[in-house]
């Protein structure tokens, strides 16, 4: 029996290292004495008001079809919230006919490779990339070409290599600010360059934003603020991060209105609408939450200077400070391993599961990703036992 060839376009690369976080989880579930840093699942509890009003939604009775974009007033506080003063300067008002709800930003990111990219296509993606992300823009049939930012240069973009890298098949730029798993937010001049490629070369440009609310310093700039950029570009987002709320799946595209109107042809034939309650949820977390948000923020940016402050002083293993997110990356190249090996000897040696970054592109391979996404007590243990392990790698050298 046959396959189509869909099922070798969404068979992406990095599954090992997946593999690795699967072996530790299960293993912590057990009861062992592992320390899982693999994943960026928030450890908080979703706040009691966002839980307290799916509860009541469901008591009652709120259990029935919903409308496939989404919720109107959902839609419009996004909408809103979306809305720069920039932005109503160039006479663009948002409503919720320019949002659409999605499961997740990920479920967001394949709907729209299917509404804007062809086979035969080519979309530009900043490498490295969220891990999936090659294989829910292949899905469509078009070709992604990865444009790196060098570990050398920070994890930057590099404008010389995206305009290289632009030909006549192009169609699209994915970017995404802050960076997974980077954790770098792109600079004024750098948005600017893309909007000039943009501009210049008619792409879309399809912004992942899901860390835009996890920001430690810096100001995070999103693209489709920029002026003639809105019409060109579907701007990524969720509740997962901000309001620890990965399990719930509520995540978002904003776009122009004919945008939206083909992805609710698309919703109508694959998910036809998020439940009720959950909406009902999300609604509760972008009106009242924000105070719970902050939290979190303030929490992950503590973490990250803990572990900044027990790795960063490794003169064979640096670590890249991040402006945003909950990750770290450390550079592993000088101990003769690259990312994969290094995680998976930590892992059987200290029983701290980290993550290989080169699953995230050619660019951060000989990279590993540690997330700061438990407690302080044990993340400092887990940073002792990875300063043991580096010692040990540096004496076997």
């Amino acid at each position: 029996m046959q396959f189509s060839k869909l099922t070798s376009r969404i068979n992406g690369e990095g599954a090992a290292a997946w593999d690795l976080h699967e072996i530790a989880t299960h293993a912590a579930a057990a009861g062992e004495d592992v320390i899982v840093l693999s994943v960026g699942d928030p450890d908080f509890a979703t706040p009691r008001i966002i839980t307290q009003a799916a509860i009541e939604a469901l008591q009652g009775g709120d259990t029935h079809y919903q409308s496939v974009n989404g919720r109107p007033e959902v839609r419009q506080v996004i909408a809103e919230q979306f809305q720069s003063a920039q932005m109503t300067d160039q006479g663009q008002q948002l409503s919720a006919g320019n949002v659409m709800l999605f499961a997740g930003a990920q479920n967001a990111l394949f709907a729209a490779s299917l509404c804007l990219l062809d086979p035969g296509d080519e979309v530009l993606a900043l490498d490295p990339m969220y891990v999936t992300y090659e294989a829910t823009l292949c899905a469509s049939g078009a070709t992604l070409v990865a444009v790196p930012m060098s570990a050398d240069n920070g994890f930057r973009f590099d404008a010389n290599a995206a305009q290289a890298a632009i030909t006549a098949k192009t169609k699209a730029i994915l970017i995404t600010n802050p960076n997974n798993p980077t954790g770098v937010m792109m600079s004024d001049n750098e948005i600017d360059t893309i909007c000039d490629l943009a501009i210049k070369h008619d792409l879309w440009v399809m912004a992942d934003e899901v860390y835009g609310q996890l920001i430690f310093e810096g100001e995070h700039i999103s693209i489709a603020q920029r002026p003639g950029m809105f019409e060109r570009t579907v701007t990524l987002n969720s509740l997962s991060k901000t309001y620890a709320m990965t399990g719930w799946r509520v995540g978002w595209a904003i776009g122009p209105v004919s945008l939206i109107e083909h992805f609710s042809n698309l919703g109508l034939c694959m998910l036809y609408g998020l439940p009720g309650f959950t909406q009902a949820a999300a609604y509760v977390a972008l009106q009242q939450s924000q105070v719970h948000s902050e939290l979190i923020r303030a929490t992950f940016k503590q973490r990250r200077d803990i572990v900044l402050g027990a790795l960063s002083n490794i003169k064979a293993t640096p670590v890249l400070k991040p402006s945003a997110g909950m990750f770290i990356m450390m550079d592993v190249r000088a101990l003769s391993m690259n990312g994969l090996e290094f995680a998976t000897a930590l892992y059987n040696t200290t029983g701290v599961a980290v993550l290989d970054a080169g699953a995230f592109g050619k660019a951060s391979c000989g990279w590993i990703r540690i997330s700061f996404t438990v407690e302080d007590t044990l993340l400092l243990e887990a940073c002792k036992r990875i300063r043991s392990f580096i010692a040990q790698c540096q004496q076997a050298l």
